[in-house]
């Protein structure tokens, strides 16, 4: 059976096994989709064996999500708001220093004035703006590369993505409590980028695509 997926590279792809994904380099459309893990249990005569290794592997998966998740829900919650009003004061204190030039030029530039706009300190700030906002986004950015998987389609709304159901998916639960600031955060880098300008949406994000 062929599969569309790239040759010569390294990709992630669903084994039609385990349905899990797992790590692939393809050489040829007809080479199997079954990872190494699956290989030593096909053939019919294997079921049991295939079962226990499928139920090993999943429960591995699902406690390292679910690891992986604690940590960024303790991580991101806290630093989320933390970083914001970082933000939200170095802007301000940006514009106070932007004001006090502004009020300068109205005087006539001079000397004095030169040196503020070269000042260590307006600089500075600039550039601790600069790196709390992309602190959050690298953090949004793992949240909505794991929300990608774990998101309830509306036409389905009894599953979540991964398969699981939606009222029993621990990943999903998880997220809910950082969903609407994600949905603000992936709002104002659509916005970014569709006026061309810096943004942080992930690379396979489908506005990229």
């Amino acid at each position: 059976m062929a599969h569309s997926y790239p040759l010569y590279v390294n990709v992630l792809a669903q084994c039609f096994c385990c349905r899990s994904l797992q790590p692939f380099h393809f050489s040829s459309a007809t080479d199997q989709v079954v990872c190494a893990h699956c290989l030593r249990h096909l053939g019919p005569e294997k079921a049991e064996q295939r079962d226990t290794d499928h139920v090993t592997l999943w429960l591995g998966q699902f406690a390292a999500q679910q690891q992986t998740l604690q940590e960024l829900e303790a991580t991101t919650t806290a630093t989320i708001s933390e970083r914001d009003s970082e933000i939200a004061a170095l802007t301000a204190q940006v514009a106070d220093l932007t004001g006090i030039v502004a009020g300068r030029f109205d005087r006539g530039p001079d000397a004095a004035l030169r040196g503020l706009l070269e000042t260590e300190v307006l600089k500075r700030a600039e550039r601790k703006a600069e790196l709390g906002q992309r602190r959050t986004d690298a953090a949004m950015t793992a949240l909505w590369e794991i929300d990608r998987l774990h998101r309830v389609a509306p036409e389905d709304p009894q599953h979540c993505g991964c398969g699981k159901s939606a009222a029993k998916c621990p990943e999903a639960r998880a997220l809910n409590s950082v969903r609407q600031a994600l949905g603000d955060w992936e709002a104002r880098n659509l916005k970014l980028h569709a006026a061309g300008q810096r943004h942080a949406l992930p690379a396979g994000h489908p506005a990229l695509a």
